[in-house]
This record gives C-alpha cells, structure tokens and sequence, in this order.
C-alpha cells in the first residue's frame, strides 16, 4: 500500500475556524479554490486594519499589511495565467515572498494594543498555511 502523500493538487487543511471563513467547502462539495483563499485571506486582513485606530506607528504598518496580504492572491492569479512553467514558479515564488511579508506585518502588529487578539492568530495561522501550500507548490513545479 502506498503511504505516500499525493501532491497532484493542493488540499487545504480542513479546519474550522470561528470568525475567518477560510476553509469552508462549497455546498457541492469540489475542492477548495486557492483563489478565492487567498481572497479572503486578503479580505480579513483588510478587515483587521479598518478596526485599528490609526496613528504615526501604525499607519505604515497597516499600509505594508494590506500591500502584501493583497499581493499574495494578486501574484497566485498571475501565476495561474501564466503560458511557462517557469513563469508559473516564479510568480508562485513571488506570492510566497508576499506571504512571508504578510507574517512580517501580522507580528509587528501583535505589539500593538487595541488589535483583535485571536483574529490576528487566526489570520497568522492562515498566513503560516498559505507559505506552507505555495512553498509545496514551488517544489512541485521545479
């Protein structure tokens, strides 16, 4: 019996999460979209910057997070249009580089108060995940 992880296409973990909708299959059952995963990661960070008060420490903060969270689905799409091989890994390779960005962020943020505790770990959880799927995705490609 072969034992061995099939890596033909990306599974995510199937994790529930309470506030973040990350993770939910569709009622039909396929399997879930990278895309739009990437979408919502992007879409709950967003979320989590309107809610902090802004002053001089936090606006470049906020700014670089929404930047490199959005830049994570904006380089997938990219990659998934792509006509080479090596077009597709590099631009993979780029939203991982976002992705690791994004965690940069995301723990700078922990040291400021007033920031939603466990949306913050649910959204570095997500990040963590992201890196770990395009990291197997660039391996795959090469």
């Amino acid at each position: 019996m072969n034992t061995q992880p099939n890596f033909t296409k990306i599974q995510p973990i199937n994790i529930q999460y309470p506030i973040i909708k990350i993770h939910k299959m569709e009622e039909n059952n396929r399997k879930y979209d990278l895309e739009d995963r990437t979408r919502e990661f992007a879409e709950e960070a967003i979320e989590l910057c309107y809610k902090i008060k802004t002053t001089p420490i936090t606006e470049p903060i906020i700014k670089q997070l929404i930047r490199s969270s959005t830049s994570i689905g904006a380089n997938y799409c990219e990659a998934i249009e792509t006509g080479s091989k090596k077009d597709f890994r590099y631009k993979l390779l780029i939203a991982k580089k976002e992705a690791k960005e994004t965690l940069y962020w995301l723990r700078l943020l922990s040291k400021i108060k007033d920031v939603d505790d466990d949306k913050l770990k649910l959204l570095n959880q997500e990040c963590r995940e992201l890196i770990l799927i395009l990291s197997a995705s660039v391996r795959k490609v090469s």
